[in-house]
């Protein structure tokens, strides 16, 4: 699994540089929804069909709260602390006004995929319950190989089709890049701050904090590595980060112009790019999105990494 992640993303990552039609990042998509589908309905069929795991699953839900939280809080303050040292947004927000911004439309809705995914987890989990007695695991996990790489490939094909990003980045300075940073410590602070309160191995909380709200690899890569059970935790945190994040962001934007970005996290390359920007204004829309970025394509090299390292402790 550890190089599984790195052989689909490269792949895609090339045929996304080589391929400049917009037909085929259209289809793209379309494929990656389709292979996020099929994911969560194995995850919720995988957990379905052991009974130790729907057992455990309300408190699963609990847990995930308080990872979820904690992963938000930290990155806030690191955020926070990031704006009044070394990165004014203010600044930036006033200094980027000449430059294109993505198009986005402010009264726009989180991403359907947010409601979707625990949509089909549930309907998986139902399926699992039900025809305990005739699915096998064995389908189920051949299934899930399948649509990862899948999953995987279009990750990659989105990350290299995306060159503007780069040269925003190169013209906004790579000062920028403390806000990721600080969103990126911040979440893997409030990972290990959960795990003291929460009766679970350390790796649980500590890596499905690290998914930043990128709830479909992180929670790909936890089930592949550790077992349903905390693939569970990969999507479900993630999924409430961005769930949280929505329901908490008037507040937010009271601490900083840079909370509303620290809590959408990888989100805020998509899906929580619209919300966000509501929030902030039209001129933080391009600091948002290239943070969203910067962490999407960290999140995948990140979980291997900090799981392989809470392992030496």
């Amino acid at each position: 699994m550890t190089v599984l992640p790195f052989i689909s993303l490269g792949a895609g990552t090339v045929l996304g540089l080589l391929i400049k039609y917009p037909q085929f990042q259209k289809l793209a998509d379309i494929i990656s929804t389709t292979a996020l589908v099929l994911l969560m309905l194995c995850i919720g069929i995988g957990i379905g069909i052991d009974e130790s795991v729907v057992r455990e699953f309300p408190k699963i839900g609990a847990n995930c709260i308080v990872i979820a939280l904690s992963a938000i809080f930290f990155s806030v303050l690191l955020t926070f602390i990031c704006e009044k040292t070394v990165l004014s947004l203010e600044n930036y927000s006033s200094s980027s006004d000449h430059m294109d911004t993505p198009d986005v439309d402010s009264n726009h809705p989180a991403s359907h995929l947010v409601w979707l995914m625990p949509a089909c987890l549930i309907a998986g989990l139902i399926t699992g319950i039900i025809m305990r007695s005739t699915i096998s695991s064995s389908f189920t996990n051949a299934a899930f190989t399948i649509a990862l790489i899948i999953l995987y490939v279009c990750v990659g094909i989105s990350q290299g089709s995306n060159k503007k990003v780069f040269h925003n980045l190169r013209t906004l300075g790579f000062r920028i890049l403390w806000l990721p940073f600080a969103i990126l410590v911040g979440s893997i602070t409030g990972g290990f701050f959960s795990s003291l309160f929460l009766d679970i191995p350390m790796e649980i909380p500590v890596v499905s904090a690290c998914g930043m709200s990128f709830y479909s690899i992180t929670g790909a890569y936890m089930t592949q590595t550790y077992g349903l059970a905390p693939g569970a935790y990969g999507f479900i945190v993630n999924l409430l980060r961005e769930f949280i994040t929505v329901l908490i962001m008037p507040l937010l934007i009271r601490i900083s112009p840079g909370s509303p970005i620290a809590g959408g996290a990888a989100g805020d390359m998509d899906t929580m790019l619209a919300p966000v920007t509501k929030f902030v204004g039209i001129n933080l829309s391009i600091v948002t999105l290239l943070t969203g970025t910067v962490l999407t394509f960290i999140v995948p090299i990140l979980l291997p990494i900090m799981s392989n390292f809470i392992i030496t402790l």
